[in-house]
């Protein structure tokens, strides 16, 4: 700063080549508070005037215009000053040299502002000048900032102490530089218009960690007291580094569930969500929730969150998973098929977790489990025995659903093991059953008679009922028929048809064992009632006898016992004593009554008319030496004694 010696003797040649008032100061000046300033200054006057009792010069602040009384800094005629600035300034150069250079110590920042200088050479030669030198009195250095700090391109910042104070020179130290990578450090000396500032930088290359971290400058002059710190806060722009969001969750239908996205970026991005292509919700932030209530299926899929803050992009994304039961199946319409046709039975519904599909036909479990949202059942060649109700049910650990369809399977008639013709009282009676679909048509044909006998035929008690797909038609016959082998010949054949085919067969007949087994009852309950009144009818008679004092003599039977006959083969000797037996007919025809469990049309089987040609066994009751009384008994004609006993 010392050069001005230097620079004086060109000043003083220019001037005299113009002539001029004139005066040189620095525009900027700076210095510390409580250290010293130097402000350097050269002024010039024309050179035909001449100083009148010497060269004065007076230092103002803030106005050059003594009318407007500014503040005195220094004034060389008297000690008069503004207070203050009493005791701190100094005149350093030689007026006579036209050197005003003033020096003002312990300065404070309420020093700082406009220095004009004001030359006196006596009388009217009065001059304010009105340039003038700006100071700045700083409480911290000053850090030389970038506009922009981006993360991974290098940052110089560097660090100013003014050195404007002859007595004592400053140095720079940077503060909490230990967690940068590579600082380097470099000093500078720089003049400038007679006013000297020290420099200090710092490089390196910062990251995006080190956005919000303090860096510091401390400014010290040796041996004294003097310290000044200025501490800043690193702004380091970077792109979107991390995107945060919930991890992947699954929900249940109906519910509401919040999507969170943090993104670590600076300066902060705009972040929006999106599903699919569709931006659902968008900010200026660090961070944003999306929230959605009463979710459904459809709102399942990848929800992306996308950060952009102009320095770079970053997204990522989750995967929302909505539960929910199985929705209805959907199945094929119902059908009606021919038997032997292949089907497959499609089934498909939507539920998550993905559903188990199962075929069921009337309640029981058919083809396999599937676990997947289609299933075909595969019915190859199907019999009537595949016709019913086909039901697909889905299921998942969120509930079930089902759907049903019927198939209807349509085949050509078969006949039952129930046709057949029997013997009954009144005849035979002939029933042909047979299933089929449609329902299948029965008639029967008589080749004796070329008769054919149908809906249409009132004859030979026709008669037809269908239940479901089951047919059945029935005739009886009053006329036997020819013996044949000891039984009445029945030729009658039976027709079943419908669209599908028709089929006729003959009708074989076959006994009634019931009606065997109704006789072989009837006889021996016959035998034990009769048996049952005797007893009871001889205890009356004793107790009588007792009762009169007349004792009765004991009924004495050359055969002491009631004689049951065996069974006789001699048919005539058994018609005659069966029709003398009248009570055994009656209780005979009850009990096959009770046995048979049928009525209507038919004659009572006690009757001869439907037992002509069946060998029967019949019960024989004989009695010696017994009394008899009137209309009760009478003799056979084979010579034996009988007892009527006739039911009331």
């Amino acid at each position: 700063m010392w050069c001005l010696e230097l620079l004086l003797p060109l000043l003083l040649i220019i001037n005299d080549a113009s002539c001029q008032w004139n005066v040189w100061v620095p525009r900027d000046i700076s210095a510390m508070t409580n250290s010293c300033v130097v402000i350097p200054c050269t002024f010039m006057y024309p050179s035909a005037v001449r100083p009148y009792r010497g060269i004065h010069g007076i230092w103002y602040f803030g106005q050059p215009y003594p009318q407007l009384f500014p503040p005195v800094v220094f004034k060389t005629r008297t000690d008069i000053v503004h207070e203050s600035y009493k005791g701190r300034t100094k005149l350093l150069g030689d007026l006579h040299q036209r050197n005003c250079t003033l020096l003002i110590n312990n300065i404070g920042t309420e020093h700082s502002g406009r220095y004009y200088f004001r030359a006196d050479l006596g009388g009217a030669n009065m001059y304010t000048f009105p340039d003038y030198a700006e100071l700045k009195v700083l409480d911290q250095p000053n850090i030389d900032v970038p506009e922009e700090i981006v993360s991974d391109e290098d940052l110089e910042l560097t660090c100013y102490a003014p050195d404007n104070c002859p007595d004592m020179t400053p140095e720079i130290q940077w503060m909490y530089t230990d967690y940068l990578p590579d600082p380097e450090f470099s000093s500078d000396y720089l003049e400038e218009s007679n006013t000297a500032v020290l420099s200090s930088t710092l490089t390196f290359t910062p990251r995006p960690m080190h956005n919000g971290q303090l860096l510091g400058c401390r400014v010290y002059y040796p041996n004294t007291t003097l310290v000044y710190e200025r501490v800043i806060s690193l702004d380091v722009k970077y792109a979107p580094r991390s995107v945060w969001v919930n991890v992947s969750s699954e929900v249940m239908e109906g519910s509401s569930v919040v999507l969170h996205c943090e993104v670590d970026s600076n300066p902060p991005p705009r972040i929006s969500w999106m599903f699919g292509d569709q931006e659902l919700l968008w900010d200026t932030a660090s961070n944003v929730t999306l929230s959605l209530d009463d979710v459904t299926p459809v709102q399942e899929g990848v929800y992306t969150c996308i950060g952009d803050n102009g320095y770079g992009l970053m997204n990522t994304s989750l995967y929302l998973a909505v539960k929910y039961p199985p929705r209805e199946p959907v199945v094929n319409d119902s059908v009606t098929v021919q038997e032997g046709t292949s089907l497959a039975l499609h089934c498909s519904t939507q539920g998550s977790p993905a559903p188990t599909l199962t075929w069921l036909k009337d309640g029981e479990l058919v083809g396999t489990i599937t676990a997947d949202e289609l299933s075909v059942l595969e019915i190859l060649e199907i019999t009537p025995q595949g016709d019913g109700q086909y039901r697909c049910l889905a299921e998942n650990e969120h509930g079930r659903a089902s759907s049903s369809l019927n198939i209807t399977v349509e085949y050509a008639p078969v006949l039952l093991e129930e046709s057949k013709c029997t013997v009954v009282r009144e005849g035979v009676q002939c029933v042909c059953m047979a299933t089929g679909n449609p329902e299948p048509t029965i008639e029967f044909y008589l080749p004796d008679l070329n008769v054919t006998i149908n809906e249409t035929d009132g004859r030979f008690n026709f008669y037809t009922h269908t239940d479901g797909h089951t047919s059945t038609g029935m005739i009886k016959l009053r006329e036997k028929g020819e013996r044949v082998d000891n039984g009445p010949a029945v030729n009658v054949h039976c027709s079943i048809y419908n669209m599908y085919g028709r089929e006729s067969v003959h009708l074989e007949l076959q006994q009634e064992k019931k009606y065997m087994m109704a006789v072989i009852v009837g006889t021996i309950g016959g035998v034990a009632v009769i048996a049952f009144i005797i007893a009871a009818v001889r205890y009356v008679g004793h107790n009588n006898k007792k009762e009169n004092g007349n004792p009765r003599q004991d009924v004495v039977l050359e055969n002491p016992a009631l004689y049951y006959s065996a069974v006789k083969k001699d048919k005539q000797n058994l018609r005659k004593k069966v029709l003398k037996t009248e009570l055994l007919g009656s209780k005979f025809n009850s009990i096959l009554e009770e046995t048979t469990g049928e009525d209507g049309d038919y004659q009572p089987v006690g009757s001869m008319a439907g037992l002509e040609r069946q060998e029967l066994n019949y019960a024989a009751l004989e009695f010696i030496g017994t009394r008899s009384r009137e209309g009760a008994s009478g003799r056979g004609d084979d010579g034996s004694n009988y007892t009527e006993i006739k039911a009331k």
